[in-house]
């Protein structure tokens, strides 16, 4: 039972890294996007891109912890 409970959660924990990581290199595209002459249409697919991996890998921990947690997986 401790070592499940010890699985989700470093599960949930690298999910959530991954979406830290992820949001950290969407930023330093964007910073380096906003130095050059891009247009706006690409930097709004990359915020695009950004917004939709963090919140990927979130959801993907959360339903994780969630569906564990209640025996089924």
């Amino acid at each position: 039972m401790i070592v499940s409970d010890v699985a989700q959660l470093e599960a949930v924990g690298l999910n959530l890294f991954f979406a830290a990581v992820f949001f950290l290199i969407g930023m330093s595209i964007r910073d380096v996007l906003n130095k050059g002459n891009v247009p706006k249409f690409g930097r709004y697919i990359v915020w695009l891109v950004l917004f939709l991996g963090c919140a990927g890998f979130i959801a993907k921990g959360v339903i994780q912890l969630v569906w564990e947690g209640a025996g089924v997986g």
